[in-house]
């Protein structure tokens, strides 16, 4: 009858469980299977790459250290030399004015030394005077002399300017000092300029060589005055 209203339906309540046991079900699927595994393996990858960035940054901090090191030893030593041989070619240049102050006194006659002069007689010592203030201040500023004569030739402090025949003496044994040499610290300053013996006996070797001076650029002024 049109007049009777429409029966309203209620949901299946059983049908209603159903979805929803299979709505649930699927949200809490489980995990396929090896995805436990995959997981472990990016674990273990993530662990080797901290390792190794671990290794890579305790090798760069060695390295630095040891730079650091390096240069602090280097720095040390610069300023070493700095303050050690600062003056090398101040005093290179006074030796050449020593030289000149020796070289006029052996300049003047024996009879004007015994002349009795009193003015030349103070004259003279005055140029002596100068000469050993000069050598002695050096002295004071590490500047030492090198007089060889009688010892055996040594090509780090000495240099042969002629040989001599001396059979009485062993050979490359320094028998006259032409010109006398000096060191400033550890480094020759000048070397000497000397004469060696050759034809006698063979020098012994020493027992123990000296460690090698290290040598300084030449003096071509004082080969040439020599």
């Amino acid at each position: 009858m049109s007049g009777q209203p429409k029966e309203e339906r209620t949901p299946d309540e059983n049908a209603v469980k159903e979805e929803y046991a299979e709505t649930a079900g699927f949200a809490g699927e489980a995990a396929p299977e090896g995805a436990e595994g995959d997981t472990q393996a990016d674990d273990h990858e993530v662990l080797l790459r901290l390792v190794k960035e671990n290794e890579e940054l305790k090798d760069a901090r060695l390295r630095a250290a040891a730079e650091m090191e390096n240069l602090r030893r280097r720095t040390a030593r610069d300023v070493h030399d700095a303050r050690n041989y600062a003056i090398a070619n101040f005093a290179r240049d006074m030796l050449s004015v020593s030289d000149n102050l020796k070289r006029a006194l052996e300049a003047i006659p024996q009879e004007a030394r015994d002349s009795g002069d009193a003015g030349f007689k103070a004259l003279i010592e005055g140029v002596e005077m100068t000469e050993r203030a000069m050598l002695a201040a050096l002295e004071r500023h590490g500047v030492k002399k090198l007089d060889p004569e009688g010892e055996r030739f040594d090509p780090n402090f000495h240099q042969a300017m002629f040989e001599v025949p001396r059979e009485d003496i062993a050979t490359n044994t320094v028998v006259q000092v032409v010109q006398t040499g000096y060191v400033i610290g550890e480094r020759v300053l000048r070397p000497a300029m000397v004469g060696v013996s050759k034809g006698g006996p063979k020098a012994a070797p020493a027992e123990a060589e000296a460690p090698a001076t290290e040598p300084g650029p030449p003096n071509e002024q004082a080969e040439k005055d020599a």
